[in-house]
């Protein structure tokens, strides 16, 4: 899948296990009305493909789309969905302009999450 916006979010490198780091990014369709802020994610080796880009690019990103189930400790079920980045190519530099645009801090992970 494929889909084209701007780069609005750029966030850290999170190493979230020894074996297991993902970096999330948003890229927004800049709409007047109702702009749609899609974020997606890069994992591993791929999270470096975000150093080459700067907020406000218009980019390409080529994804798959992810599910998971997972049961909290009081047995709930819930579903997750994950856009899995694993190319992304520009389309024009820098041609973006909101206020709102942020590079983001890893946070902390929390044990009980299944990500």
């Amino acid at each position: 899948m494929e889909y084209k916006g701007y780069l609005k979010v750029k966030g850290e490198t999170q190493r979230v296990t020894e074996k297991f780091s993902k970096r999330t990014f948003v890229l927004t369709d800049n709409a007047a009305s109702y702009p749609q802020n899609i974020e997606f994610q890069l994992t591993q080796k791929n999270c470096d493909i975000l150093n080459n880009f700067n907020i406000g690019d218009e980019l390409m990103v080529t994804f798959n789309l992810k599910g998971r189930e997972w049961k909290n400790q009081s047995g709930e079920v819930k579903y997750f969905n994950t856009l899995d980045s694993f190319r992304i190519k520009k389309e024009s530099e820098g041609n973006f302009e909101n206020n709102n645009v942020r590079q983001v801090q890893p946070q902390q992970q929390m044990d009980d999450l299944p990500f």
